[in-house]
């Protein structure tokens, strides 16, 4: 997980529900993000949230007002004047937008019309739809024309004959084609098919306490460029003049969005930084400006197409960035670098995860464009280095959001990213802090002063401590060409393109040129061997392992357990998936899943492990629908035994019997308390009695929930808000209770609690778990560099800890976290596994 938001690379095991992201669910940090679904194009350029992320926001709903904001596609404007007396546009339309990051489809919706003061014989009209609106791409329904106006509508995605009012009326976006029957608001609000609607005018059917305003003949009602809806028509729109922009990113008919002709003439009187203004709004959001110039500096072909410009003639305002994005939607740009250009187009603030907090891009959209000359050199990149980035990373706002705070790019080191968004900037000679991925990213370090880990990242030591020069680097180029490097390596030379913001969080590098690699020789670690007189236990969570992965999977992580952690006596595996995965049809049981990771365990040389698990209840533990991941006990019969105790099941609660040396678990395995409403949706810690030396030791695997809806580090609140850590603290507070209850009975009991807790060692969760001195957790015992056993946004961090009871003193105790896989391109998993020798 990253530090807050749900992390979202690969597939995760921790659902976090309908995360707008390209990867899914994730045991991240928040900033931590999860399914082996490919991120949508747009997102996976844009961003590269919440990851992870959502917001923690509660929405109290008004009279009138639907269940819930919408999620997905909105409808983002609305115009009943076409062909009406002084109207420019022939044609009634409704544009919806996407606010998400994934693509909503439109296969079987349709778009309803109301009459603002409905009579008992009124009905709604239907316009069915087709197709999809693309992650933060809009859709154009054109209706009824009337008999004047003179300007066509862009090419429509969809087209119906709805003849709407230009004054007053209501509009629904329908899941289905049956014309709606409700009349009021609190009907429509009643009905599940209505996605979203708006009223406008003296309409009686509207979200929240209020129509939108009226339009008319020259007039539209819409979203502001954030597209906000808070289920509250007066406050989400507003009437302005018609702006209709297509699937294509056209606002008027024929070419011109891809830069193909048909664009401005002369220069006009607003430039780049006019635009972008000096905080993170644009002061022009939603206004179309005409004949905008800048030289192009990049060009994106591919997934979230557009093209970068900058003003080579700067202003005197360090706060006001000279560089802006301009989307072409579908339409391949058809520029190139050092293009002169002329860009007409509408001004909008496009969120790459709104729902978690991100920041938003300034760009330009459904533009037309002239290209003036080519061959012009592009303006000289801003160099970031320790020079210029300052250590502090965010302002702090009363209210929370700072998108209306002036930027002060000397003082914070966010001010300064967006101070230079959409710039050309460029780093040289930087540490790369996360390997490369198979989206073609890598994430580097451009401030020497923020504290390396002893392998060459950067290591995440607290909430207030980001590390401010950490920023994604990502390839414009062919994806052959983009570097294959791992934590500790180093991008020798220039690295630069436009400055860009990411959907998960973070600024962004769109290189146009990239580095060398320069190897610092990472290897993976290798435990030492310890005495045979010690009892080593260890944790491992493998990342969602179900039969259905290939065997080199199995392979590489049976290596990691034999090689690497010189096969623990005990092992604790957190997210091993039942034995037909992601299918969800009932299955709970895991004995495939295990035999075959086993079975792999013994080719690779190690012992033949037994195991002890208990199984959940179909779908209630998280994770990806259908998998019900869950913890399980290995341990070898020639160095432990295990106590099987009967009576545990996944909804019977363990509980502690005897005193002293007769301490014992009512059930082995067994589950701490779960029917405690903390572990909803989440894994329940698995509790099993081992004997070594003929001595009992009480073993705890976790797996807590994940950071899933946490705000990011790079939020637009700030401080970002952590909700899931509510969850957390409520899930060690159970199982600190536990564990004083066991010590209570046998204060000398030898406790070993362990696995993936998706929190850090700062956190209120570990801060709970080792409230009065239950439990000590051993990662705050290495030094600080060496403090991490999971990489996000750059970030190394901990994630995964061992905690022991106060008999298992320091130096009874010698902990590793072997790095072996979250400071690699090639990985087994996403997770460090670690190790703990305990003496006799």
């Amino acid at each position: 997980m990253d530090p807050q938001r749900p992390r979202l690379p690969r597939r995760r095991g921790d659902g976090v529900g309908p995360v707008p992201s390209r990867r899914s669910s994730a045991t991240v940090p928040s900033p931590s993000p999860i399914s082996t679904r490919r991120r949508s194009p747009r997102l996976l350029l844009r961003a590269a949230l919440p990851a992870a992320v959502t917001a923690s926001l509660v929405l109290v709903p008004l009279p009138g007002a639907l269940a819930a904001p919408s999620t997905g596609a909105v409808i983002a404007e609305v115009y009943g004047g076409g062909g009406n007396s002084g109207a420019t546009l022939k044609n009634d339309f409704i544009e919806l937008a996407n606010p998400s990051a994934a693509a909503f489809g439109l296969a079987g919706y349709s778009v309803q019309y109301l009459p603002g003061n409905p009579s008992a014989t009124s009905k709604w009209g239907v316009t069915p739809l087709t197709g999809s609106v693309a992650p933060g791409g809009r859709y154009l329904v054109a209706e009824a024309p009337g008999a004047g106006g003179t300007v066509e509508l862009p090419a429509a995605d969809a087209a119906g004959n709805l003849a709407l009012s230009a004054t007053t009326g209501t509009i629904a976006l329908v899941n289905g084609t049956d014309a709606l029957t409700c009349k009021t608001a609190a009907d429509c609000a009643a009905d599940p098919r209505v996605v979203d609607l708006v009223g406008f005018g003296t309409a009686v059917v509207h979200e929240g306490s209020a129509a939108a305003p009226g339009a008319s003949n020259t007039a539209s009602v819409a979203r502001a460029a954030s597209l906000a809806d808070t289920d509250d028509n007066a406050a989400d729109l507003q009437a302005g003049a018609p702006t209709p922009v297509n699937g294509k990113g056209e606002s008027t008919p024929g070419g011109g969005g891809d830069g193909s002709g048909g664009g401005p003439t002369e220069p006009g009187t607003v430039r780049i930084h006019d635009i972008q203004g000096a905080t993170r709004l644009s002061p022009l959001a939603g206004k179309t400006v005409t004949g905008v110039p800048g030289t192009v500096t990049g060009v994106r072909t591919y997934g979230s197409k557009g093209f970068w410009m900058q003003d080579p003639d700067a202003d005197a305002d360090p706060a006001t960035s000279e560089g802006v994005f301009v989307f072409t939607g579908s339409a391949a740009p058809a520029v190139k670098v050092g293009d002169a250009v002329l860009v007409t187009a509408k001004v909008s603030e496009y969120y790459p995860n709104s729902s978690g907090g991100s920041q938003s891009v300034t760009e330009l959209t459904g533009p037309k464009v002239t290209v003036v000359s080519s061959g012009n050199p592009v303006p000289a990149p801003v160099v970031l280095d320790g020079t210029n980035i300052p250590a502090a990373y965010a302002p702090e706002a009363a209210g929370g959001s700072i998108e209306s705070l002036p930027l002060r790019p000397g003082t914070y080191a966010l001010d300064l990213y967006e101070s230079l968004e959409g710039m050309d900037v460029q780093v040289a000679d930087v540490p790369v802090t996360q390997a490369s991925n198979e989206y073609h990213e890598l994430w580097v370090d451009a401030r020497e002063q923020d504290p390396r880990s002893s392998r060459g990242g950067v290591v995440y030591l607290g909430y207030d401590r980001p590390n401010s020069g950490r920023l994604m680097v990502q390839s414009l180029g062919a994806a052959a060409d983009f570097p294959v490097a791992d934590v500790g390596d180093r991008l020798t030379g220039a690295t630069g393109g436009p400055l860009d913001y990411t959907s998960f969080g973070g600024y962004s590098v769109a290189a146009t040129r990239i580095g060398g690699v320069e190897s610092g020789g990472l290897q993976r670690e290798v435990t030492a061997s310890g005495l045979p007189s010690e009892l080593k236990i260890g944790t491992y969570n493998v990342e969602n392992l179900d039969p259905g992965d290939p065997d080199t999977k199995f392979a590489e992580l049976a290596a990691g357990v034999v090689t690497n952690l010189r096969s623990p006596d005990i092992l604790a595996l957190e997210e091993i998936q039942d034995d037909n995965g992601p299918v969800n049809d009932g299955t709970v049981s895991s004995d495939a899943t295990v035999a075959k990771f086993v079975e792999a365990i013994k080719a690779a040389g190690g012992p033949a492990y037994d195991w002890r698990s208990v199984d959940p209840v179909d779908g209630k533990d998280g994770g990806e629908p259908g998998g019900n991941i869950r913890q399980v006990f290995l341990f070898n019969p020639a160095r432990v035994s295990f106590t099987d105790i009967p009576g545990g099941d996944a909804t019977t609660p363990v509980d502690v019997t005897g005193t002293g040396n007769r301490t014992s678990l009512t059930a082995s395995p067994g589950r701490i308390d779960p029917g405690n409403e903390a572990w909803n949706s989440s894994r329940k810690p698995l509790v099993g009695q081992f004997k070594f030396h003929n001595k009992p030791v009480f073993v705890i695997a976790n797996h807590f929930n994940s950071k899933g809806g946490d705000q990011g580090l790079d939020s637009r609140f700030q401080a970002p808000t952590r909700s899931s850590e509510t969850q957390r603290a409520k899930q060690a507070a159970a199982e600190q209770a536990f564990v004083a209850k066991l010590l209570a009975a046998d204060p000398r009991a030898r406790v070993v609690s362990l696995g993936d807790f998706n929190d850090y060692q700062f956190s209120p969760a570990l801060q709970t778990l080792t409230q009065d001195g239950v439990l000590r957790d051993l990662v705050n015992e290495l030094p600080e560099s060496e403090r991490y056993s999971y990489v996000y946004q750059g970030n190394s961090q901990v994630l995964d800890h061992i905690l022991v009871s106060p008999a298992l003193k320091p130096q009874h105790t010698h902990y590793d976290v072997v790095h072996i896989n979250s400071e690699f391109a090639t990985q087994a998993s996403d997770h460090d596994p670690q190790v703990v020798r305990i003496k006799p």
